[in-house]
């Protein structure tokens, strides 16, 4: 049972985890190794305190020397789902669980929003891991729609258990050369199905199948962690970053705009100062 876990490794989520390291806080943090490719990709930022000027690259290299000078550990993994259990939070990563007190949600805001039966059916034939669930689909008919050429491998890897895969990509130059593997043009706008998938719908052509994965960076924090209220695409929070949701908090881009690093800094400090309080008020009703 850790403190805290962290989701996201934006500013947000670096802020935060400067902030759990200096409070010597036993916390887990789960992001990419490139921290943000919104700031790796950015040609200037010029509003940044202390850093004027300065070129996206520079500024995700200072972050990352300071995160390796505070000797934080960063899991690069994908949370697939995050489960309320009361007193604490389980979260799903691959075919592992980790447990937390308290859980600060850093997962910038996303570019790829759900479609109708998504979120529904999640749990029953949707899935956002191969490894965890491609297992249930040996022999039978899956699609894929993926968001980026890093996940190919998990289509491989789904090509060799599945009888036929289904594959919808939103770049060009798919690698993958399979038998089994039939690549469509579009993107898929509906989820078919009542207690399970049944079929996918994509330029109002019905295609039929067991199961869909999403490989994509980025899941609706609503799809990750049920009952979370939300504005729109953004977690509704208040001015200590709590949630509706007890013992859980968010900061950064998913909680609204601006959309700008200096919030998302400023929103991680408050989050993990919030995240202390309550944490000493349950160390406190528990003696």
């Amino acid at each position: 049972m850790h403190d805290l876990m962290i989701i996201g490794s934006g500013p947000a989520g670096v802020s935060a985890a400067l902030t759990a390291q200096a409070r010597n806080l036993d916390f887990l943090w789960f992001g990419s190794p490139e921290l943000s490719m919104k700031i790796q990709r950015a040609e200037r930022i010029r509003n940044y305190p202390g850093l004027p000027d300065v070129a996206g690259e520079t500024m995700q290299q200072v972050f990352l020397r300071q995160i390796e000078d505070a000797g934080i550990t960063l899991t690069p993994e994908r949370i697939n789902a995050i489960y309320p259990m009361g007193a604490y939070y389980a979260a799903s990563v691959n075919k592992k669980v980790y447990e937390a007190k308290a859980i600060l949600l850093a997962t910038g805001i996303q570019t790829t929003k759900t479609i109708p039966g998504e979120a529904e059916l999640l749990g029953k034939g949707v899935s956002y891991c191969a490894t965890c669930d491609g297992f249930l689909y040996k022999q039978k008919k899956v699609a894929v729609i993926c968001t980026s050429p890093k996940f190919e491998p998990e289509i491989e890897y789904l090509a060799d258990i599945a009888s036929q895969v289904t594959l919808f990509t939103t770049y060009k130059g798919c690698g993958i050369q399979k038998g089994n593997v039939t690549s469509v043009a579009g993107y898929p706008s509906k989820i078919l199905g009542t207690d399970h998938v049944q079929a996918l719908v994509c330029q109002g052509q019905e295609t039929s199948v067991d199961g869909v994965f999403f490989l994509k960076d980025s899941v609706s924090p609503a799809v990750l962690l049920k009952g979370l209220e939300m504005d729109d695409s953004h977690i509704q929070v208040d001015r200590m970053q709590k949630t509706n949701l007890e013992g859980c908090y968010a900061a950064g881009d998913c909680t609204g705009r601006p959309y700008q690093y200096a919030k998302a800094v400023g929103e991680g400090n408050v989050a993990l100062h919030s995240i202390l309080e309550y944490l000493a008020a349950c160390a406190s009703s528990n003696k």
